[in-house]
């Protein structure tokens, strides 16, 4: 590293490059990976961190955002949590470190540790394109995760829960994922912090839904006040397959998640439910972006954000109609309640359509409560806070009750209100 590149570096950049030559040999993987992990260095030290000047990452300058860097702590100490539904498989990686036991009859789960030191790994370890700053860092560091295969036909009766549960430190964590053929599952990736000690948290997941498959994927976000948490989701559909995301960001104070997916096979359907619930000082962004690469697909994605106090969203949504894909049908919307006047949010919802017999369509509102909403309440004799509260949870709970299923609706609604009641 010559003179002139470390000073210009920021202490977090400088922290990263630091940690990558003082662990390089602790992490798994020889050959094409250490390679790949090479590559992927090399590049995050040229470029740095992206800034406002890279255009996906406009709203969320992460060289100026992510401050600091928690030291890796090999120490630190985390346990198994209750499922979040009863019943329900758990497939725990505890502080970075995955246990591939507990997955259910018709599921196949190999640590991903063992595929870094087989080498299996290394072609995973690559950029998405030039702006990819969690790829870089997460394949540069990562250490574990999961290979998972939900073999074809399978149909499971109680979801999945991959529980994430940091308590220090730095976790990087991959996870690959293959739905067989008209299978059937839901899926729970949960992120939790158990302590008040900051964490660095990257994930990336590949999820590959094959022909007929119908899978439901819910990620829980409730890191730390002082957790930076960088993820990203990447997806392909086959034919006349489905996949619902819900996205349910409750904590955190540097949060990113990315979902990128391409409707492959014709009659797929996609549909993205999010709920960012955004109190403090967080700054949480999500990006989305959604090809529609073949004749008759369809896609809806509904975002409702609630922002309080100083805290600072972002979504921005991309849709691409490929000149062959006609007959597609995407609609996109992002509805925000900002509740205070210290609170910022910031919505890019863009359409880039090139075929001609389509039907698309986007749309953002920013708003407050409705004072003739609260008016009717009070005027029933329901005191102001009860009342706006009633009406928030509202606003969250209509997204909620789309997943059909009191099993997984019932705690995800406990969660919404008691992170409003500790804010609101």
């Amino acid at each position: 590293m010559n003179m002139q590149t470390a000073i210009t570096m920021t202490a977090a950049e400088t922290a990263l490059v630091e940690a990558y030559t003082a662990h390089i040999g602790d992490l798994p993987g020889e050959g094409a990976v250490l390679s790949a992990r090479d590559t992927l260095l090399s590049d995050l030290r040229k470029q740095g961190l992206p800034t406002r000047r890279v255009e996906s990452w406009h709203y969320t300058d992460l060289r100026a955002l992510l401050r600091s860097v928690p030291a890796a702590d090999p120490t630190a100490f985390a346990q198994r949590v209750d499922p979040l539904v009863d019943g329900s498989s758990v497939l725990s990686v505890l502080n970075g470190r995955a246990d591939p036991k507990g997955a259910p009859a018709g599921v196949n789960v190999r640590s991903y540790r063992e595929s870094l030191i087989d080498g299996v790994a290394a072609a995973d370890l690559v950029e998405r394109d030039a702006d990819d700053a969690i790829g870089r860092i997460n394949g540069s560091f990562v250490r574990d995760g999961f290979e998972i295969e939900v073999t074809e036909g399978t149909e499971l009766e109680q979801p999945l829960e991959l529980q994430l549960v940091q308590s220090a430190g730095q976790s990087h964590m991959r996870f690959p994922v293959t739905f067989g053929a008209n299978s059937k599952a839901m899926v729970i990736e949960r992120h939790l912090s158990v302590s008040d000690a900051p964490s660095l948290v990257t994930t990336v997941c590949d999820l590959i839904v094959d022909d007929g498959a119908e899978i439901t994927w819910i990620i829980l976000q409730q890191q730390g006040e002082a957790d930076s948490h960088l993820a990203q989701l990447n997806f392909d559909l086959g034919a006349n397959a489905s996949l619902k995301l819900f996205v349910i960001n409750a904590g955190g104070k540097l949060v990113r998640q990315e979902v990128h997916g391409a409707t492959t096979g014709e009659g797929s359907d996609f549909k993205l439910r999010g709920i960012n619930l955004l109190g403090g000082e967080t700054h949480t962004d999500v990006t989305f972006t959604l090809g529609h690469d073949v004749p008759n697909t369809t896609s809806t994605e509904v975002i409702r954000n609630v922002v309080l106090e100083r805290a600072k969203g972002v979504f921005q949504g991309q849709i691409r109609v490929a000149p062959d894909a006609q007959k597609t049908d995407a609609k996109m919307a992002c509805n925000t309640l900002l509740l205070s006047d210290d609170a910022d949010f910031s919505a890019k919802p863009e359409l880039e359509i090139f075929a001609d017999d389509v039907q698309c369509g986007h749309g953002a509102t920013v708003i407050d409560i409705d004072p003739t909403h609260l008016y009717y309440l009070r005027a029933r004799g329901i005191p102001e806070n009860k009342a706006r509260a009633m009406l928030v949870n509202a606003f969250v709970d209509e997204i909620v009750e789309e997943l059909e299923d009191e099993a997984v609706i019932e705690p995800l609604e406990a969660i919404i209100e008691a992170w409003l009641d500790k804010h609101a």
